[in-house]
């Protein structure tokens, strides 16, 4: 019954034919912060629930294409994997560090900058090689700098694309332009950072990879990365969620942490690269051992494909719209 008001609830929203009565009372969570700065508005939809939103049709043959029987996996840690550390770190600047030009490869759909790049910036994984992503976070000015395949050659900045995002803002990239991800989206916006799991509450949806993804994307996402047309491949931008059935009262408390966001907020593809992995920030507090066999007891079995169309409000602004299924409803009457 529950199910069937929520189906009513969203064709008729989409029909423009339902008045809601009395006001959102704490539906929309505190936005995630980071050195001070908001991670979007809270209303953004990185940082929307998913949890009571209906399934895309096409849900399982994603889970099927990706690997219900795969395990998630951590892709960040403490310490290091072959020499560098587990995980996507970031950089923070103050908004007087003078910036330099970048040299593009596809400078077309990069934003020109300058950029903030500290002397010596931490980079993901090996900087000779790899996706080699930089994230800067300039904190007195609310603004993230992302560059992939970003390198140093002969005292000049390279890379492949670069992004800028105004963290109090809900703009999106030019439609069909990348990012310093594949998707086109923010890169630190989904990363698992051991505070906020410290903290006993992740309010955002967490970045993941698959292998084979689709020719086409979903708002939020502005860009695709595949040749291929096979519908049981998901597009980037689509939004994943661990189903509310999955048991997670036995995982250690940290875990269980990652786990609600994954159910309340879910996952969010972002790029092509090995199935179920989860993105996160390298931290020395993190467990390696406790996150790698937690993450193993969690199946791709364990998660459904969701349809956040309801949400949209328009297409060019990552603005979401706030959806309370405990709201009053006024509903047409309907002819016998």
């Amino acid at each position: 019954m529950v199910y069937m008001k929520r189906l009513i609830f969203l064709g008729m929203l989409l029909l423009g034919s339902v008045t809601l009565h009395s006001r959102v009372v704490g539906l929309t969570s505190a936005s995630p912060t980071l050195e001070g700065c908001p991670i979007f508005p809270a209303n953004n939809i990185w940082n929307t629930p998913v949890d009571q939103l209906p399934l895309v049709a096409g849900s399982q043959n994603y889970i099927n294409s990706i690997g219900p029987n795969v395990r998630l996996h951590p892709d960040f840690g403490s310490g290091t994997w072959d020499g560098f550390p587990i995980g996507i770190p970031y950089n923070v600047v103050t908004g007087t560090l003078t910036s330099v030009s970048v040299v593009f490869q596809y400078g077309g759909e990069s934003d020109a900058g300058p950029y903030p790049i500290p002397a010596n910036p931490l980079i993901e994984g090996d900087p000779t090689q790899g996706d080699r992503h930089i994230l800067i976070l300039d904190k007195d000015h609310c603004i993230l700098y992302e560059l992939y395949a970003a390198r140093k050659v002969s005292g000049v900045w390279h890379a492949g694309s670069g992004a800028i995002f105004d963290l109090s803002a809900n703009k999106l990239r030019e439609d069909g332009w990348t990012s310093a991800d594949a998707a086109g989206l923010p890169i630190l916006p989904g990363l698992v950072r051991y505070a906020e799991v410290a903290s006993g509450e992740i309010n955002h949806a967490i970045r993941f990879t698959v292998v084979h993804t689709r020719n086409t994307y979903l708002w939020p996402a502005r860009h695709q990365a595949s040749s291929s047309t096979d519908p049981a491949y998901p597009p980037m931008g689509q939004r994943f969620r661990l189903k509310a059935s999955f048991n997670i009262t036995g995982f250690p408390a940290q875990m269980q942490v990652i786990l609600r966001a994954m159910k309340k907020y879910g996952l969010i593809l972002a790029d092509n690269g090995s199935n179920w992995y989860i993105s996160g920030i390298p931290d020395p507090s993190w467990d390696n051992d406790m996150l790698v066999s937690q993450f193993l007891k969690v199946p791709g079995s364990a998660f459904e494909a969701v349809d956040i169309s309801p949400l949209l409000i328009n297409s060019n602004s990552a603005q979401a719209r706030q959806l309370d299924f405990k709201y009053h409803l006024e509903l047409p009457a309907i002819s016998r």
